[in-house]
């Protein structure tokens, strides 16, 4: 008898989301396990840890409704695989990877390892390409660059995922008629934002291009470990075997992550910061650094991981290890949101370390990075004059100090704020950042070289 046909019903344990498997044999680590529950369901599991005779499965379903006495398991002597195919852009899928879109399950390519190949960091190419995702924040200021890492940290009740699904939408490589594809990856999501973001997919057309995975908040938390690698392991086929461009959206990481505590404590393991485990390190790297691009390959990946921080804290474990990890981040902060400031996204703690390398003549204009430098120490030194005035009142202000402090409000009121379906051009990003930067005095526009000003700052218009 192989050994993929020994079915054991030797359950000795079920806790939480794991199920103890005793007198086993030759079972590997991350060995798929199919399970039949005493009313004859299956579900899949997962090895999480393989002794000589014993195993510990994650069960992807749920444990609710096993018992010892009656649950069988089956080790089938391979890993968890995903059925991969071109077919896959334009539908839906669960955390299992099932259709959820009513329509017949694909017929796959392939099937492929959902752990994916770590790549060769010599095999890399280094990131260079603009994308222009249509929000002024991102696409001026922190711009993001084709192969990048760019999450966004926000806070409970912020309008990430409304950002989310924008960026989804308006993503695009400009000048280059290329294939193009997202693949939006939402864990631990409600049913009514699944809804919110399959219509607004559905009706702007942006579904023909994504491929989506959903696993909602009511589906067994242990789906979330295994469905940012599934849909990564859709992004890698698409990129790398089909020559697509593609946008991987993850949200919100900070569900994948209590997952991973939740199983840490299942098992008994010693906690780390804040309870999680020690090695979330590593376990987030493999997520995030399946993105990239690699030499002689046309296709790319792009990552943009969303998480919200645990009261509003940056320095918590997820922001604080995904910063680590990752090539900048786009903050989102309260007071913006309070304002009612679409998106609001705080410029000063933001940063796009790849930045430099996807800007520039020919890439989006010559004078990008000495109006972005320019932008963010004008609004710096006009939120400085905010605190300042708090104490001091704002008549003991100089007139330069008054020209930065307006500054700073027409800034957050014309260039941060803007439509949730408004898509902005890079064009007409700096058009608007001209025409702010034309209220302060010319001498102080210091980190502009002279050509670029004489070129395009707008006349300024006298005041009646």
């Amino acid at each position: 008898m192989k050994r993929k046909d020994i079915e054991y019903t030797t359950v000795s344990e079920v806790a939480g989301p794991l199920m103890i498997v005793e007198g086993v044999k030759d079972v590997a680590y991350n060995e798929v396990v199919k399970i039949r529950t005493s009313y004859g369901e299956e579900r899949t599991g997962q090895v999480l840890e393989a002794f000589e005779n014993k195993a510990v499965v994650q069960v992807f379903e749920g444990t609710r409704g096993l018992d010892t006495k009656n649950t069988s398991a089956r080790f089938i002597g391979e890993t968890m695989k995903l059925g991969v195919s071109k077919d896959m852009v334009g539908r839906v899928f669960d955390g299992t990877g099932n259709p959820l879109d009513n329509a017949p399950p694909i017929i796959p390519e392939e099937r492929r390892d959902v752990n994916g190949d770590p790549i060769n960091p010599c095999a890399r190419e280094y990131p260079r390409e603009f994308i222009q995702t249509g929000i002024s924040t991102i696409d001026g200021l922190n711009t993001l660059v084709r192969g990048q890492k760019l999450p966004i940290f926000s806070g409970s009740g912020l309008p990430h995922n409304e950002l989310a699904a924008q960026i989804a939408r308006q993503a695009k490589v400009l000048g280059k008629e290329e294939k193009f594809a997202v693949v939006f990856c939402a864990m631990g999501i409600t049913s009514e934002e699944a809804n919110l973001f399959i219509k607004d997919f559905e009706n702007t057309g942006a579904l023909e291009r994504t491929v989506m995975f959903l696993n909602l908040a009511d589906d067994p938390t242990i789906e979330r470990i295994i469905l940012p690698r599934m849909a990564l392991t859709c992004a890698e086929y698409l990129a790398f075997d089909l020559n697509m461009h593609v946008l991987v959206i993850l949200t919100d990481m900070t569900n994948y992550a209590e997952s991973l505590r939740e199983i840490a404590a299942a098992r008994e393991e010693v906690p780390g910061r804040r309870g999680y485990p020690g090695y979330m390190y590593t376990d987030l790297a493999m997520n995030y650094e399946r993105a990239g691009r690699i030499k002689g390959k046309k296709g790319s990946i792009t990552q943009i991981p969303m998480l919200t921080m645990p009261d509003d804290d940056i320095t918590h474990p997820i922001p604080d290890l995904t910063g680590y990890i990752t090539e900048g981040q786009i903050v989102l902060e309260r007071g913006l949101h309070k304002k009612s400031i679409y998106p609001p996204i705080a410029v000063l703690p933001c940063l796009s370390r790849l930045m430099d390398r996807g800007i520039g003549k020919d890439k989006t204009r010559e004078d990008h990075a000495g109006v972005s430098n320019q932008l963010y120490a004008a609004y710096a030194e006009g939120c400085d004059l905010r605190d300042l005035v708090a104490i001091v009142g704002e008549d003991a202000l100089s007139d330069r100090d008054r020209k930065f402090l307006q500054f700073a409000d027409e800034f957050e009121k014309r260039f941060v704020s803007q439509g949730n379906h408004e898509d902005r051009s890079i064009e007409q990003t700096l058009t608007i950042a001209w025409e702010l930067l034309s209220g302060l005095p010319v001498s102080e526009l210091k980190k502009i070289d002279e050509t670029y000003i004489k070129k395009y700052l707008p006349p300024v218009k006298e005041e009646k």
